[in-house]
């Protein structure tokens, strides 16, 4: 098959690999119809990886066709649309079917795309281990597109947005206004918040949060303009989807005392200053992981049906896989308006 494969800083290749095969009777193949490009696959491209390995297959957003199942599936047969969640667990213990498999039990939780152990969907085609769990059926009332959005970046962009306490009423920042910070403008909407403003120093990405009912502000005068607008209470919930010293920092001096931070940006750094004796004294929250797709599915897909949230407005490109390292530049370099890139298998 066709796969884009890693092999060092801005070095991403279509190039050709070993068909997927099951390794268990529990794994599925999967015929990649599209997938996408996530803001953390940024870091790989960057060259600052998850593993010494190259030539791996990157990528972790994908939906397609199920063409193969082993013996010990069950819920799942050839033929059926499937979205393919970021994320994989063993499908077995608590934690797997509750839907939190990056709380995995036995320590079997996995991204797809960050080295040789799990390889990545950016290809014609895909392995899913432990297929009943790890692979979702698309319900009837979303498209593909859609589900293609909730394989991690819509999923992302809500628990962001739910780990940020947002209640009716709530006023909240979301800072970046990438993809998922575009998404999580929506979220924080559908629940319930009177007013969301928008940072980015991208005018083109401050119109579209401005267009789903933002205020969207650069953030050279986003302190002031918020201070002024709240007559220096600041915000109740804050969202950081950027994921540096200065956007967290950034982040903790917008909100209120007793309000919330919500950090779902990839840190790029492994040490942040926090500031402690002011959070306490504050009496802040403050939190951050990675987000479970599994376990924000029930909450998304009737928004979706209903079209509360629209995931796939966001979708700039759609490109052929074999142009994959013209997308991975497009992407990083923000040229042509590029948000949501998404591939198709050639």
């Amino acid at each position: 098959m066709k796969a884009l494969r890693y092999y060092g800083a801005r070095d991403v290749r279509y190039e050709t690999m070993d068909d997927p095969a099951p390794q268990s009777t529990r794994d599925a193949v999967v015929k990649v119809d599209a997938c996408s490009i996530c803001g953390s696959d940024l870091h790989i491209y960057h060259g600052h990886g998850f593993s010494e390995d190259v030539g791996f297959c990157v990528g972790h957003e994908a939906v397609g066709e199920v063409v193969e199942t082993g013996s010990g599936v069950h819920r799942l047969k050839v033929g059926d649309k499937v979205m393919i969640p970021a994320a994989v667990g063993c499908g077995a213990c608590r934690a797997c079917l509750a839907g939190v498999v990056n709380l995995c039990e036995f320590g079997m939780g996995s991204c797809y795309g960050l080295s040789a152990r799990l390889q990545g969907s950016q290809a014609d085609a895909v392995r899913v281990p432990a297929a009943d769990v790890n692979a979702v059926r698309v319900p009837e009332g979303v498209s593909m597109d859609q589900a293609l959005m909730m394989t991690d970046a819509l999923a992302t962009a809500w628990y962001g947005a739910r780990n940020a306490d947002i209640v009716p009423g709530a006023s909240v920042a979301v800072i970046g206004l990438g993809p998922i910070g575009l998404m999580a403008v929506d979220s924080a909407l559908v629940m319930g918040a009177h007013i969301v403003y928008a940072i980015d120093p991208i005018a083109e990405r401050r119109a579209l949060a401005e267009a789903a009912g933002a205020i969207a502000l650069h953030p050279d005068e986003a302190m002031e303009r918020i201070k002024a607008d709240t007559r220096g209470r600041k915000l109740d919930c804050v969202v950081e989807v950027v994921g540096s010293d200065a956007t967290v920092d950034f982040a903790l001096r917008l909100v209120r005392p007793r309000g919330t931070v919500s950090v779902i940006g990839v840190q790029q750094s492994r040490r942040f200053a926090f500031p402690l004796e002011r959070a306490f004294a504050a009496g802040l929250t403050f939190r951050t992981g990675t987000c479970s797709v599994p376990e924000e599915l029930p909450a998304l897909f009737p928004l979706v049906q209903s079209g509360r949230l629209k995931p796939e407005k966001y979708i700039s490109h759609r490109m052929p896989l074999s142009d994959g390292a013209e997308a991975y530049r497009l992407f990083e370099a923000r040229e042509s308006g590029a948000l949501k890139m998404v591939l198709i298998p050639d």
